[in-house]
C-alpha cells in the first residue's frame, strides 16, 4: 500500500487542487441538487446516484424533493407511497434504508443531518462513501468520498494497480484522497474528481487532451491509462426462469400480489408468478399446479402473450406471460388485491412488471 501511494510525492498537491477545482467551476454540469448544500438533498441524490446513471436520477430526483420536500416529509411518509416515489429506479432496499435512517434523524437529531462521521456512519444505508459525500458537500468536512469513479480517476493519476473490485483497495484511495484534499475546499474537490471520472477520465476512452489535470497524472505520462484501473469481473449472473399470469375478475379488475417484507424486491407488487425449474418441457396444468403450490391458487392458464427479459447485477429473470382465470375464491388482503389499471398507480411495481403490463397492452391492441 505504501509503494502504490509513493506517486503522491511525484505531484504538487497545491497545483493539483487548483487545476482541479478551477475546472470543475468552469465546467460542473447544473444539476437539481447542487443549487444549494442541503444536507437531505444531497444524502438523496447520493444515494440515488449508486449504481444509477446521473441523467436517469434526475428526473426522480426532482420528483421524490417535490413528494418528500424535507426530512419531516420523509419521515412521516408511509412505505407505499415512498416506495412508489423510488419506483424504477431498482435497487428498492436503497430507499428502504434512506427511510428507516431519515425516521432516525428525525427523532434522534431534531431534523438535522449529523455531521461528524462517527454520528451519520451510524445511519442505515450509510457507508464510508455516502458518509463522505454528505459531510464534504453539505458540511464541508474535509472526508474522503470514493466511489467507482474516483477510484478510476486515481488509479490512472497514481498509477495505483491493485484491484478496485476488491473492497479492502478503497481503503488504499481513501488514503490518497486525505492526503490530496483542499482542506479550504473540500466540497468542491469531491465534486470534481467525481465529475472528472464521469466526463473526462471515463472508463475505456479517457478524454486525457481535455483533462485539466493531465500533467498530474502518472498513468498518462507512463502509456497505461487505458490499461488502468485494474478491476477483476465479478461471477457470472444466475438465469432464473419465470411464469407469471395475468388474471381479471369479472369486473375486470387485475389480481396482484404483494413480495415478501424481505429479500429481492421487498414489499413491492407484482402479478403472481412461480418459479420454473424445467421451463421448456412443462405444460399449462404443470404450471397451474406449482401456482397452487406456491400460493394455494386454483388457476387456469389460457394464453401465453410473450416472454420479457431483466436483468439484475446477480441474475437474469427470464419470464413468461399467460393470461388465466381463477377457479376459486380468494380474499382482498394486504397481500392479494384486485385492482384496476388505473388504481394501479397507487402501488409500486418493479420495473420487471411494468414490463409485463407493456407487454399485455401490446398483445391486445394486435
Amino acid at each position: 500500500m505504501v509503494n502504490e501511494l509513493k506517486n503522491i510525492e511525484k505531484i504538487s498537491i497545491e497545483n493539483f487542487q487548483d487545476d482541479l477545482i478551477s475546472w470543475f467551476k468552469a465546467e460542473q454540469r447544473e444539476l437539481p441538487w447542487r443549487k444549494d448544500q442541503d444536507p437531505y438533498k444531497v444524502w438523496v441524490s447520493e444515494i440515488m446516484l449508486q449504481q444509477t446513471r446521473v441523467d436517469t436520477v434526475i428526473p426522480y430526483f426532482n420528483r421524490f424533493i417535490e413528494w418528500f420536500p424535507t426530512i419531516n416529509d420523509l419521515a412521516n411518509a408511509n412505505d407505499e407511497k415512498v416506495l412508489k416515489a423510488w419506483e424504477g429506479l431498482g435497487y428498492y432496499s436503497r430507499v428502504r434504508n434512506l427511510h428507516s435512517a431519515v425516521k432516525e434523524v428525525n427523532e434522534k437529531y431534531n431534523g438535522k443531518v449529523p455531521n461528524t462521521p462517527k454520528e451519520i456512519s451510524t445511519l442505515k444505508g450509510v457507508g464510508p462513501y455516502t458518509a463522505g459525500a454528505i459531510l464534504s458537500i453539505a458540511y464541508g468536512v474535509p472526508e474522503p468520498a470514493v466511489d467507482g469513479n474516483v477510484m478510476r480517476v486515481l488509479s490512472r493519476i497514481l498509477s495505483i494497480w491493485e484491484d478496485i473490485a476488491k473492497p479492502s483497495t478503497r481503503k488504499v484511495f481513501e488514503i490518497a484522497v486525505r492526503q490530496l484534499i483542499s482542506h479550504d475546499e473540500p466540497s468542491e474537490f469531491n465534486q470534481a474528481l467525481m465529475e472528472l471520472g464521469a466526463l473526462i477520465c471515463t472508463p475505456t476512452s479517457p478524454s486525457c487532451l481535455l483533462c485539466p489535470v493531465r500533467d498530474h497524472c502518472q498513468g498518462f505520462h507512463e502509456g497505461v491509462e487505458k490499461d488502468l484501473p485494474v478491476k477483476s469481473k465479478k461471477n457470472s449472473q444466475r438465469a432464473v426462469d419465470l411464469a407469471a399470469v395475468i388474471i381479471k375478475d369479472n369486473s375486470g379488475r387485475f389480481l396482484i400480489h404483494k413480495r415478501p417484507e424481505n429479500g429481492l424486491l421487498a414489499n413491492l407488487w407484482e402479478f403472481p408468478n412461480v418459479e420454473m425449474h424445467q421451463p421448456f418441457v412443462l405444460e399449462r396444468t404443470q404450471i397451474a399446479d406449482l401456482f397452487h403450490e406456491s400460493f394455494d391458487l386454483e388457476i387456469k392458464l389460457e394464453k401465453g402473450i410473450g416472454q420479457i427479459e431483466h436483468i439484475f447485477s446477480h441474475l437474469i429473470w427470464n419470464i413468461r406471460v399467460y393470461t388465466g382465470t381463477i377457479r376459486s375464491a380468494i380474499q382482498e388482503s394486504g397481500e392479494w388485491k384486485f385492482v384496476t389499471l388505473a388504481e394501479m398507480d397507487e402501488y409500486a411495481f418493479p420495473v420487471s412488471y411494468h414490463k409485463i403490463i407493456k407487454l399485455y397492452h401490446d398483445y391486445n391492441k394486435k
